[in-house]
């Protein structure tokens, strides 16, 4: 990865400290100290509070972001951390993203969150700041707008659920929701035992407690060195959580005496060591987009081939659902993202900054590795899985690039050539998926286009679900293609991410019921079958779909950058 000179933005009142950062304009500079104590102090803060040091801290409570509910206790904390060391707190709010009720994705809110972040950043006084996030795309739009204000930050996520029990069973959201509605589709459970079970997929607050997207940028922001050891993984009820926070709080001003910019500590050997820890966790798909932003608005360039070149060097370590059998608590019990950056230490870059101020090789140097009595955290000698836990595939479906997640899928579909089913929408998804009249067997290749960033701001509905009818007869997996994303939670053959994508004129867009797909992941190739005087003939044809009329959706889907590109806007990066 190529790491390039950036552009500094101007800075307005750079000498100034603490409460005479970023001072309003009025024409009179002196009047503009003068007015700001002026309201300060109606709320209740004097000469010594104002001599303070100011940490902002970001607040993304929010009652439709149900992982984030205690949130508001984590902020005390962090703001009892401040005040210990000699800082003056600032929460301020910031747009939340609730994954499960947000409409039609929080993807296409990502971009929204970042900016307005950066900008406020920008524009209020702040010697430091604290990212507090925790749910799917909350954390890499911190870290997004973090890296674009390059004020010195820190990030804490609000950690995972405990995991529910049902039956004796384990169970956790969502792979577990998935599994359980597939069986229910299946008429292998009844609709009384999910009601049931319902009540036990989210037991606690935080976040999913699986290896889904918020577990595994939790992971990263740790192996990025922009969050304390044991902050991704410490569980979200946990006194090590509150613990964490008040560690997280004094560290936020000593960052701000040191001047500790994102911008050096998120440099290229930090991303290489992120995006190995990727490796060997099996994260979410979606963690290869968000890096690949976050790198960007630094200007450190990261291309599909060279996640390939880690991944194929990274064994599978991680026992979690999707891609294992346990949960992220367990992987914390087990020495969290420490004991697996010490396993992975002759793959990492050991001179990488972190936010301790310490480089990632004095950090590991007191720290154990696994030992033989945990399962969940495997070593380099005694893996989990092969190399190869997540995939970037190209072919004349994907010129631009796709992805796979090789560990959560079934084996014998890695190599597989089918018939194609092509649905043109979620709507078309919908009304006609569950239709025998198609005659869908299980060595069909379900196709779903239009949901790339443009075409609908790239919703989590790459996991499409096996008809029904199939369902029942016991088929659990398909190959399934798309220019989407599916939820870090999900599992099976599915291939996403496919750019261009149909709304740009992709090949995806070319795709007719009938054609012959052909996927081969060890080689890292998914092709379309087709004569290319026919898709020439098919490309003629095409006609792009409408843009949304107004708003951010319009912005969105006029700017949007693809998928292999991080799925930024292009005037951000």
């Amino acid at each position: 990865m190529s790491e390039q000179t950036k552009a500094q933005p101007v800075k307005v009142n750079d000498n100034a400290e603490g409460v005479d950062r970023k001072l309003t304009n009025y024409g009179d500079p002196g009047f503009s100290r003068f007015l700001r104590r002026a309201f300060l102090s109606s709320a209740g803060l004097d000469t010594e509070d104002l001599s303070r040091p100011i940490v902002g801290i970001v607040n993304t409570a929010s009652d439709y972001t149900t992982c984030h509910r205690d949130m508001p206790q984590l902020i005390e904390h962090v703001k009892r951390g401040v005040l210990e060391a000699g800082g003056l707190p600032f929460v301020f709010p910031v747009m939340s993203l609730g994954e499960i009720l947000t409409s039609p994705t929080t993807m296409l809110f990502r971009n929204l969150m970042a900016m307005e972040l950066e900008e406020q950043i920008r524009a209020q006084p702040m010697d430091s700041v604290v990212l507090l996030g925790g749910c799917d795309k909350t954390v890499p739009a911190e870290l997004m707008a973090a890296a674009s204000a390059d004020v010195p930050a820190i990030a804490l996520v609000v950690g995972p659920m405990s995991v529910g029990s049902y039956k004796g069973e384990r169970l956790g959201a969502c792979t577990d929701c998935r599994r359980i509605w597939t069986d229910y589709r299946g008429g292998q459970i009844d609709e009384a035992s999910v009601v049931e079970v319902n009540q036990e997929l989210a037991p606690t607050a935080g976040t999913c407690m699986v290896m889904g997207t918020a577990s595994t940028m939790a992971c990263l922001a740790e192996a990025l060195g922009m969050s304390l050891p044991f902050a991704g993984t410490a569980p979200a009820v946990s006194s090590q959580r509150l613990r964490l926070a008040v560690q997280t709080g004094r560290r936020a001003v000593e960052i701000g005496a040191a001047d500790r910019r994102p911008s050096h500590v998120m440099t290229a050997g930090a991303f290489h060591n992120a995006i190995t820890v990727l490796a060997a966790i099996a994260g979410s798909t979606n963690a290869i987009i968000h890096l690949t932003a976050i790198a960007r608005r630094l200007n450190i360039r990261i291309d599909l081939d060279e996640f390939h070149n880690i991944f194929s060097q990274v064994p599978h370590l991680t026992d979690c659902k999707p891609a294992g059998s346990n949960y992220l608590p367990d992987m914390h019990r087990d020495g969290g993202v420490p004991a697996l950056l010490k396993t992975l230490e002759p793959l990492l870059d050991l001179n990488a900054l972190t936010i301790t101020g310490e480089s990632m090789r004095e950090s590991l140097q007191d720290q154990s590795p696994p030992q033989i009595w945990q399962e969940t955290i495997r070593t380099l000698s005694h893996p989990l899985g092969p190399t190869g836990s997540l995939v970037t595939l190209t072919g004349s479906l994907a010129p631009g690039g796709a992805v796979i997640k090789a560990a959560a899928a079934s084996k014998h579909l890695l190599v597989h050539e089918g018939t194609a089913c092509v649905f043109d929408s979620l709507q078309d998804l919908a009304e006609r998926l569950d239709d025998e009249t198609l005659g869908l067997t299980a060595d069909h290749v379900l196709v779903l286009r239009n949901i790339g960033p443009v075409g609908a701001g790239m919703p989590e509905a790459g996991a499409i679900p096996i008809p029904q009818y199939l369902a029942r007869e016991g088929v659990r997996d398909m190959v399934r293609i798309s220019d989407g994303r599916m939820s870090g939670t999900a599992y099976g053959t599915i291939v996403l991410h496919c750019a261009p994508e149909a709304a740009a004129g992709g090949p995806l867009a070319l795709i007719r019921d009938g054609d012959k797909i052909r996927l081969d992941v060890p080689n890292r190739v998914v092709d379309l079958l087709v004569e290319q005087a026919e898709l020439d003939r098919r490309k003629a044809d095409f006609t792009s779909r409408p843009l949304p009329e107004r708003g951010w959706q319009r912005l969105h889907a006029t700017s949007v950058l693809q998928a292999s590109q991080g799925a930024d806007l292009d005037f951000l990066q």
